[in-house]
């Protein structure tokens, strides 16, 4: 769903159902020091803040982030240090306080499951965002974008109070040379850290041969895994075989890319299918497939619960209501080279003519490439930050053609968009899967909005 659209909220709501509520993981660091700057208004993020077990970690984030009152409405936020390799401290700090804050939150005050989604993808925050969700008690780590053979042995490691590395995909590596991040659980707990219980960890894949490899050469246990198809929101895995796009410029899947659900239900683990499931029959169909049950997104993303700004969920649900609601998949806007999902909505970075006025920059750095410089030591890059920096770095033109600021355009589309100089807003970049089309079914005769509640009650086919 992006940033901070799946918050604690709708995760709460979700679990409060008796469902599995999963939080988004991405740019937590970025999405709290945001809230605390416009003065945490209900202040549920001081809240837990005040429960944060390690001591004086909060008490220097509220200092350096929270604004009484709010700033004012035109001016910028104070960004967070970039994610690097080596972070700083005060990044690691955040970063786990973060992820802390979202899970507590999600689980307070109910018994019901809450997990976390993380991108592979985005390598630099992992360690300490995966420790953050384990000092909240987070029930499920999921994990897409990427393949994260890595993850569940982390998760044993942490677990149990040792440090834990990750290798970091850096560009340009010599043959037999690795890179690694680290982080040491007592270290940051000042010598003692608390009793943690391992989540259960669910890899995101969207084939058969993905699913294979975490589960026999992963180096800890996976408990399942969510298979998605391409109509998913968010990013998609590419197509198998050369890239080849469609008349509107979309990537054009094939029979090849169709999961083999005979053989991920051959390893005996549970699994949950998403992309377009959205739907009662959907639900059944996936069950009748051997299936435990769906992932559900999109449905979710436009609820009264999620985090999307209430004005933009008002108008993508009027588009469906019109049967005009759309999404694009677009195989270059992301630094990530996935292809990513867009909601067609005007006023937004969906609109080409807008993003061509807009200053390329990377300032928030989630989706950064690491690079190796030809002393050995590493530097960053982003495909969309402006393209002489990033031929500059040793990158190539050609592969900043089309691609956009997507961490800024996600966290404006929850409300927190940066103000630039001279009081340029960024522009919201809305994801939803294919499903987007159906979600004015879920609202109830003479009403604009509907709940998490409404959703699962109607993908569980109850008439109440």
């Amino acid at each position: 769903m992006g940033a901070g659209v799946s918050d604690w909220r709708l995760a709460r709501a979700v679990s409060q159902t008796g469902q599995l509520g999963v939080v988004s993981g991405t740019a937590l660091a970025c999405i709290l020091t945001r809230r605390l700057q416009i003065g945490d208004p209900d202040g549920a993020m001081r809240r837990a803040l005040e429960k944060f077990p390690v001591p004086g970690i909060a008490a220097k984030v509220l200092a350096d982030y929270f604004i009484p009152g709010g700033k004012a409405a035109d001016a910028s936020f104070k960004n967070i240090p970039l994610p690097t390799m080596n972070p700083s401290p005060d990044f690691v700090a955040l970063t786990v306080l973060a992820n802390f804050t979202e899970v507590f939150l999600a689980k307070e005050g109910h018994d019901g499951l809450v997990g976390i989604n993380f991108l592979e993808k985005i390598q630099f925050p992992t360690l300490p965002s995966i420790f953050g969700a384990m000092l909240a008690g987070v029930n499920y780590v999921l994990m897409g974008a990427g393949i994260p053979r890595s993850i569940p042995g982390v998760l044993d490691k942490l677990a149990n109070g040792e440090a834990v590395e990750l290798k970091i995909d850096v560009e340009g590596a010599l043959p037999g040379e690795e890179f690694h991040t680290t982080f040491d659980p007592v270290a940051f707990c000042g010598g003692k850290m608390p009793m943690l219980k391992r989540p259960f960890f669910i890899g995101i894949v969207a084939s058969a041969t993905l699913a294979i490899t975490l589960a026999r050469k992963s180096n800890g246990t996976v408990n399942g895994f969510v298979v998605e198809g391409e109509t998913a929101g968010g990013h998609n895995a590419p197509p198998r075989g050369a890239m080849q796009l469609s008349a509107t410029g979309e990537p054009l899947y094939g029979p090849r890319d169709v999961p083999d659900l005979e053989k991920i239900r051959e390893l005996g683990l549970p699994f949950w299918l998403a992309g377009s499931y959205g739907r009662h029959e959907k639900l059944a169909e996936a069950r009748q497939l051997g299936a435990a049950g769906i992932q559900v997104g999109t449905a979710f993303a436009f609820c009264e619960e999620s985090g999307i700004r209430s004005e933009l969920k008002q108008q993508v649900i009027q588009l469906s209501r019109e049967g005009k609601a759309r999404v694009f998949t677009d195989p270059l806007v992301s630094p990530t080279g996935f292809p990513f999902k867009i909601v067609q909505l005007a006023g937004t970075a969906s609109d080409t003519e807008a993003n061509l006025r807009r200053a390329r920059l990377c300032d928030l750095g989630y989706l950064r490439h690491a690079y190796r410089k030809a002393d050995g030591t590493v530097g960053y890059r982003c495909p969309a930050e402006p393209a002489e920096d990033y031929v500059r770095k040793g990158g190539t033109a050609c592969e900043t053609e089309g691609r956009q600021c997507v961490c800024n355009g996600l966290t404006a589309t929850i409300g927190l968009a940066q103000i630039r100089p001279g009081g340029e807003v960024d522009l919201p970049l809305i994801t939803a899967g294919n499903d987007v089309a159906h979600i004015a079914s879920f609202l109830r005769p003479g009403h604009n909005s509907y709940s998490a509640a409404d959703v699962v009650g109607r993908l569980l086919g109850k008439a109440d």
